[in-house]
């Protein structure tokens, strides 16, 4: 039987370089697909930014006056940095962050970890945990504030129940306890975003890993030591970013349970700037602080994203 040679296979054609008008045409799309973000972008970031910048450096009122607006240096940055309810909503806003982070990573963590394993009736848990991001945080807001009464909500009844026997506690109206009752209620309002975060990171994990640990005698903590917190390392990075400047943005949950007080205790830089922008009608003086504020936030998030090791 006579075999046939196989059919010799036909060259394949040189690649052209896009003509000048494909060029055109795939910059034109690109740049049809980018437009709108890209308009957004410019138009409620980057040109109120400059426009805080410019009337940062005037005495420019809410609303018009007989007194025109001029151009006044540094003054107002003079007397922000100079008032000491300036400082004070600094600490506060500080001290929210130093607690609400920590809490929240160490939820999110360990509430991704729970959901990961293999738990009964897992995708009902999934779905209970995401409620707090799917809920509105005014409803969330008006829940813990009855959770807060005096003296016979939720938390006084529970706190009773496990033996206080100091009556009860004023939550919201006690310098000591308000800040850390704000911290309790947005750390439980917004730890599903960072959970979702790290459940992602863990699904990205080999199983190999844990079952070579496991071959190997590595316990529990050790497995979560050197598999877990190391595959979410970048991950990690950010989450605590990210949870960091939510921090710093810190203004409903005041503003609507406790008004900044009692005695300025829970008064943080985003309310304040609100408060001399709207209340005061300084908005000369409310841009120089969102100019501040700015700043800071921008330094800490460098100086997070420098000081977190990472891959």
């Amino acid at each position: 039987m006579i075999q046939r040679p196989p059919p010799e296979a036909s060259p394949t054609p040189p690649r052209t370089a896009p003509s000048h008008s494909g060029r055109l045409s795939a910059f034109l799309h690109e740049t049809a697909l980018i437009a709108p973000a890209a308009i957004l972008l410019i138009v409620f970031l980057i040109l109120p930014f400059f426009m805080a910048g410019y009337l940062s450096f005037t005495n420019e009122r809410l609303v018009p006056r007989p007194i025109p607006t001029r151009f006044v240096g540094f003054d107002n940055y003079t007397r922000v940095l100079g008032d000491p309810d300036f400082w004070q909503a600094f600490r506060n806003t500080f001290y929210f962050a130093l607690l609400v982070v920590p809490l929240q990573l160490s939820m999110s963590l360990g509430a991704a970890m729970l959901l990961n394993g293999r738990l009964r009736f897992r995708s009902f848990f999934r779905s209970v945990a995401l409620l707090p991001l799917v809920t509105p945080i005014t409803v969330i807001i008006v829940i813990w504030a009855a959770m807060f009464q005096i003296p016979d909500g939720l938390l006084n009844n529970l706190i009773r129940l496990f033996g206080y026997q100091g009556g009860f506690v004023n939550w919201l109206g006690d310098a000591r306890w308000a800040m850390p009752s704000i911290v309790l209620l947005s750390a439980w309002a917004t730890f599903p975003f960072q959970m979702l975060i790290y459940l992602a990171g863990l699904q990205g994990i080999p199983i190999e890993r844990y079952e070579a640990a496991r071959i190997d005698g590595a316990n529990t903590w050790a497995q979560f030591r050197y598999i877990t917190l190391t595959g979410l390392r970048n991950v990690h990075v950010f989450v605590i970013i990210t949870t960091t400047i939510q921090a710093f943005k810190l203004f409903v949950q005041v503003d609507l349970l406790t008004r900044g007080g009692p005695l300025g205790s829970t008064n943080t830089l985003v309310r304040y700037m609100v408060q001399e922008g709207y209340s005061a009608q300084r908005i000369g003086y409310a841009s120089a602080i969102a100019v501040i504020f700015f700043l800071l936030v921008a330094t800490f998030a460098l100086l997070q994203r420098a000081l977190i090791p990472n891959d």
